[in-house]
């Protein structure tokens, strides 16, 4: 194992045991060194997510989605940010950006989620 693949380890087993900050600090001196780490930017976007600080999530998350635009993971994990917070219309433009790249075979699951959220909304 690696030493970036311990400390990635350190940091989950640190925010299993809800040490957020511990864990966030651990996640950012590994993105110091490694600033494209996918891992260690997922594990950040979640922690800040849990701690409800979505403003920091949604940074964190609009990151890793200019390196992978099609992913569902990633497109849902920013809806729900910008949601939380209050942002509807942006998290609704989410919803209609993923659609226009997503694959459509791959992401089918992603797809018809956002089918049911985008009903809903057109319902309110």
């Amino acid at each position: 194992m690696s030493n970036i693949e311990e400390r990635l380890q350190k940091a989950r087993s640190l925010l299993e045991a809800s040490r957020g900050e511990e864990a966030r600090v651990a996640l950012l001196e590994i993105l110091n060194e490694d600033s494209k780490n996918t891992t260690a930017l997922l594990m950040l976007g979640g922690a800040y997510f849990y701690e409800k600080k979505y403003a920091e999530a949604e940074m964190v998350y609009e990151r890793l989605i200019l390196a992978e635009p099609g992913s569902g993971m990633l497109s849902i994990a920013l809806f729900n940010s910008l949601w939380k917070q209050g942002r509807h219309e942006e998290a609704a433009d989410e919803i209609r950006r993923f659609i226009s790249v997503a694959d459509k075979v791959l992401e089918r699951e992603t797809l018809e989620k956002y089918a049911e959220i985008s009903k809903t909304l057109a319902q309110q």
